[in-house]
């Protein structure tokens, strides 16, 4: 017996065996890794977007650059008891090297995210999903924790770059984990959708945020606050372990994922990869350069406002993610035409922004920008899971370590070539660039057509592996036949195949004629290619 739990009058113990019991029914599973997901998701985004409003006053504010003072000129004034005041007017302050330390503290989450993806992606096909995501959630909590209490730029730049290691295997073995645990297509579909808009909430939600909280208790609040809630989620990973759930296959033995340099190879795996880094690299290139452009050209814009400028737009992007996985379910061969369709829209909707004069036009081609990028999120990262099982091996590690590394390309360099653009050409010629990538890379999309042509061969398959125009199907540990280079080939499994007693009965088995061999009803096969050895470990 435990002790008594108040207000509910109920007995610990009791209450835990039915807690025990109600995580013991898959869906309840799936329902817990999708809360737990969505919220590292969320804190992983927030985290990222939480310093726009705070970092580039609280550096101002510490004295962490060199300052000159330009355009000054002096005014004489001579007051009634013969005094003359002389005063500096109508100049500013210049900040050197603000932009360059700005854009080195913002990239560095994501730079280092680039370098350990391939790592992280390797690790969690190996290990399992909710390991590595516990120690990503736990390096955030640190990282975080140190960014709150960090008082010079040298610290921020560590704890910033910290808080990317973290990401690397928190975002990726999320991401895998949705794809493991929903298998079935408009169910993937759904599930990732639901946490691509606790992406976007993060993102959206982070920067009013940061500013309401830094503004009444100080820098460490908002951040300490993100620590503690990665914590408390990778606390509650701990609840959803299953370490069978994956890592053998039906004969025992270990699956071995497929490794992240041949899946970049896959033709269809980089178009979506290349989507994914056109459709971030709006929001890469707007959200450190719009502020500057809105206090020049919207002068009479409160601070407050200027902070709340991406939050109306969080709502198309939850539309664009419902009609998504709506379309994906009564048009599941058109994923291609959705995403196409949302790189087109966000790229015609930077291009407008420049001509906006008001806050309340500046909202609505930020909505269209999140609404396609809803589009192509929700349509493509289901499409890498559905790619992985119909062309390599379910393992789902490397695939959406490549999807974070593109989304870190985006926001790694993002700020880097946006301030660089902005101060070189300027802000609208930034909007025609994103126009031309978004609007020039749409028909690429097409190429994804064909991905539905690569679903499995029959339901009865247990293993279907298409690589480099090879499709091989394992049907229960019976015989299987595959198509390679255009020969139709017959191959007979058998598990009790040892040694050197069992290699006459292999033969005699594998030399009978094809059209004695029966597939799945007898199906009549092509007679062997010359020069076959069943001996020989080639064939």
């Amino acid at each position: 017996m435990g002790f008594n739990v108040p207000v509910i009058n109920r007995d610990s113990e009791l209450l835990k065996q039915e807690a025990k019991k109600w995580l013991e029914q898959q869906d309840n599973q799936k329902k817990c890794v999708l809360v737990i997901v969505s919220i590292a998701l969320l804190l992983d985004n927030m985290l990222y977007m939480v310093i726009v409003p705070i970092i580039p006053k609280y550096l101002r504010d510490i004295h962490n650059y060199e300052v000159t003072f330009e355009g000054y000129h002096n005014e004489t004034h001579r007051l009634a008891n013969g005094t003359y005041l002389v005063k500096e007017v109508g100049g500013r302050i210049e900040y050197l090297d603000e932009e360059l330390e700005l854009g080195w503290l913002f990239a560095s989450k994501a730079l280092l995210q680039i370098f350990v993806n391939p790592f992280s992606g390797y690790i969690i096909d190996r290990v399992g999903y909710e390991i590595p995501m516990i120690l990503g959630l736990c390096t955030m909590f640190f990282s975080t924790a140190i960014f709150a209490l960090g008082k010079s730029y040298g610290v921020l730049l560590f704890a910033r770059s910290l808080q990317g290691f973290g990401s690397a295997f928190a975002d990726t073995s999320g991401l895998a984990m949705i794809a493991d645990r929903f298998t079935e297509e408009n169910e993937r579909s759904a599930a990732l959708g639901i946490a691509l808009a606790f992406i976007s909430f993060g993102c959206l939600v982070a920067p009013p945020f940061g500013s309401v909280l830094y503004s009444i208790a100080g820098k460490p609040v908002p951040f300490l606050i993100l620590s503690f809630v990665c914590l408390a989620d990778a606390l509650a990973v701990f609840m959803v372990i299953n370490p069978h759930r994956r890592g053998t296959d039906s004969h025992g033995e270990k699956v071995q994922g497929t490794p992240m340099w041949r899946l970049f190879m896959d033709p269809f795996i980089a178009c979506c990869s290349g989507a994914l880094i056109m459709a971030n690299v709006s929001l890469a290139f707007l959200e450190p350069t719009i502020t500057t452009w809105m206090s020049e050209m919207m002068p009479d814009t409160p601070g407050w406002l200027v902070g709340v400028i991406w939050l109306p737009p969080f709502f198309p992007h939850v539309l664009g993610v419902y009609v998504t996985v709506k379309l994906l379910k009564s048009f599941p061969g058109y994923t291609w035409a959705i995403a196409m369709i949302g790189l087109a829209m966000e790229g015609i909707a930077c291009f407008t922004i420049p001509y906006t004069n008001s806050v309340m036009q500046l909202i609505l081609p930020l909505s269209f920008v999140c609404f396609g990028i809803a589009l192509i999120d929700t349509s493509l990262l289901p499409m890498l899971g559905h790619l992985v099982d119909t062309r390599h091996v379910s393992v789902y590690g490397s695939v959406y370590a490549i999807a974070d590394i593109s989304y870190s390309l985006a926001y790694a360099f993002g700020p880097i070539i946006a301030g660089w653009i902005v101060t070189n050409w300027g802000f609208t010629a930034l909007n025609i660039i994103i126009f031309i990538t978004n609007v020039g890379y749409a028909p690429v999309l097409f190429l994804l057509r064909k991905v539905h042509s690569y679903d499995t061969l029959n339901g009865n398959a247990a293993t279907t592996n298409t690589q480099n125009g090879e499709m091989t199907q394992l049907n229960n540990g019976q015989g299987g036949y595959g198509q390679v280079g255009g020969k139709t080939e017959t191959t007979v499994f058998n598990d009790s195949y040892q040694g050197w007693e069992d290699q006459q009965s292999y033969q005699n088995q594998a030399t009978i004629p094809n059209h004695a061999v029966s597939f799945q009803g007898s199906r009549p096969q092509a007679e062997f290619p010359a020069g076959y050895d069943p001996l020989n470990p080639q064939w």
